[in-house]
């Protein structure tokens, strides 16, 4: 022990065994890792989210390609039809609609499950889903339209660009319904274990992206391309 030591100092006389001062602090002398830089490394918690978040990063440079393609693009029709004749502003308004409130409903389903009220995780999931797929559904129904139009990806570069920036957004969004009918079977059998309550936080974050680059969508492609 230090000569400057007080017999009783708990703290200088285990600074030396414990550098990091894993031991010290809190009650009766002992201190669980807290995620903050006290007390040891990152919980699972953080660190997950914090791989997922880096992933989402990653996402959003993807997008971010596709949206400087469009912005390129979108005046080459090749004579061809443009967004101002094929968009539907109603359509696009509801979809619109459907994915934020499916965002409003998944933040209340992690609520949920803060409470471990199975009954009301699993319904506010199940409401967020059908929402999702309501939205896809409209979605897949506007490309078939404009393919039975003669206005496919393949009739101009304007249209290419559309469909490979919108259609990327859709299949994340399918994904994301496939993600969250997993996770809710998981749930139901397996209850409020720890790995799965980080997926739900995981899908939150994915989810909430979504409607971010949705609204980017909804505002560059759509009103803009509809207007005169």
């Amino acid at each position: 022990m230090s000569d400057h030591a007080l017999p009783g100092d708990f703290s200088a006389g285990t600074q030396a065994r414990d550098p990091y001062r894993l031991g010290q602090g809190g009650r009766h002398g002992v201190r669980s890792a807290t995620g903050h830089g006290e007390g040891g490394p990152a919980s699972k918690f953080v660190t997950v989210a914090y791989g997922f978040w880096i992933f989402l990063l990653s996402d959003i440079i993807i997008f971010s390609a596709f949206f400087a393609a469009y912005a390129v693009l979108a005046k080459a029709t090749a004579g061809g039809p443009t967004g101002k004749d094929l968009f539907e502003p109603t359509r696009v308004a509801v979809q619109t609609g459907l994915l934020l409130t499916s965002s409003f409903t998944g933040g209340l389903a992690t609520l949920a499950t803060r409470r471990r009220s199975m009954a009301a995780t699993q319904a506010w999931l199940l409401v967020t889903g059908l929402l999702g797929a309501a939205f896809l559904f409209l979605e897949v129904q506007e490309f078939a339209a404009m393919i039975g139009e003669q206005a496919g990806p393949s009739r101009s570069a304007f249209l290419s660009a559309f469909f490979a920036l919108v259609g990327c957004h859709g299949t994340h969004v399918g994904l994301g319904l496939l993600w969250l009918g997993t996770m809710m079977a998981q749930l139901w059998v397996k209850g409020f274990r720890s790995d799965i309550l980080r997926r739900v936080h995981c899908f939150g974050l994915f989810w909430h992206a979504l409607d971010i680059i949705w609204v980017a969508i909804f505002t560059l492609v759509y009103l803009l391309g509809a207007s005169p």
